[in-house]
């Protein structure tokens, strides 16, 4: 005995048939019965004549069930990136900065997945979404929505002192407490639509990236020499570079208690009130602060000791040993005697 499909037009049947011997000993099958069109057959119809079969030959009951696949999930980056998270204490300390009975979700596990979706594939917060049901982060919630990665991002906006200051603590033991390299620079960052807000960083300029007129605003990045990023500041698009130097610097010397700072910027940051800051600076603190700023020389050969090679386009940058001797000590680049200038 066995099952067999028939056809009838565009449907298929399934049928219970049989073998048996004619009297002249021929093999001839017959339909012992019609079970259904297999369309609309369901578990639930077969399994009694299957479980009574079973019993009736001894065998246990039918348990099988369909087999179901669940689409797998990238565990190795994330997981990567959750250890040094834990093992850099930047978990415990925002969640110390965003501490608060009025959310009811984790917004130091909505940060982590924010901050883990910026690294591994940027994205806007929808698409984050959409990155989180791919991979698996441990300490996840189970479900999260968009409306609370935006209240995550208000929060981080709130408590953006103390967050600072909380992370600043966890990387002080990780800075060389005797001499202390600082890179500083800004960078553009465009912005899309219209909407205008209460102190809106917002405006019209001109775009570092595509070198046309964009809405956008200032980001600035200071990090160790080791690359370790320390404080960004964002600023409104129409600042002049020069005003973010001294502002920047104060919050250095007043987050990490390093002995001794050296500043390097590119000439975009140079101005003689950045210079005057800078010594005014290293006058005031214990902790001595020096300097590494790019000079035009074109612009300032006269004055700083510089000298051009004749007959070349190309600028030599060849300061004077006053020149230098005065940079070392962290004090103001001061022109070098008229006898010693040469162009």
């Amino acid at each position: 005995m066995y099952t067999r499909l028939t056809r009838s037009g565009s449907r298929t049947y399934l049928q219970l048939v049989e073998s048996y011997r004619t009297d002249s000993g021929g093999v001839r099958q017959r339909v012992v019965a019609n079970l259904g069109r297999l369309d609309k057959l369901e578990p639930k119809h077969l399994d009694p004549l299957i479980n009574g079969l079973n019993r009736a030959l001894g065998r246990a009951e039918n348990t099988a069930h369909p087999v179901e696949y669940d689409s797998a999930r990238a565990f190795g980056d994330v997981y990567a990136l959750h250890e040094l998270w834990q093992g850099l204490g930047f978990g415990q300390a925002i969640k110390r900065a965003l501490r608060s009975s009025r959310r009811s979700f984790d917004a130091e596990a909505l940060v982590r997945a924010m901050v883990f979706n910026r690294l591994c594939a940027p994205d806007s917060k929808l698409g984050c979404l959409q990155w989180l049901e791919t991979v698996s982060i441990p300490g996840m919630p189970e479900s999260i929505s968009h409306d609370q990665l935006l209240r995550t991002m208000d929060a981080l906006m709130d408590h953006a002192e103390a967050v600072e200051a909380r992370v600043a603590e966890q990387l002080r033991p990780m800075l060389d407490q005797q001499l202390s390299v600082v890179f500083y620079d800004l960078t553009t960052v465009r912005i899309h639509g219209e909407g205008q807000l209460p102190e809106d960083v917002r405006a019209f300029g001109m775009n570092k990236e595509t070198g046309a007129i964009a809405r956008q605003f200032v980001l600035g990045v200071v990090q160790s020499a080791d690359g370790l990023p320390l404080i960004h500041t964002v600023h409104a698009d129409n600042i002049a570079e020069t005003k973010t130097l001294q502002g920047m610097l104060r919050q250095v010397l007043e987050r990490f208690p390093v002995e001794r700072v050296i500043l390097v910027a590119n000439r975009g940051l140079l101005s003689l009130d950045n210079v005057s800051e800078l010594v005014a600076l290293a006058e005031a603190s214990a902790r001595k602060l020096q300097f590494i700023l790019a000079v035009p020389a074109r612009r300032h050969a006269g004055g700083y000791g510089l000298r051009t090679r004749p007959g070349r386009g190309a600028v030599r940058r060849a300061a004077s040993r006053r020149c230098s001797r005065s940079a070392a000590r962290g004090g103001a680049i001061e022109p070098a005697p008229r006898a010693n200038r040469r162009a």
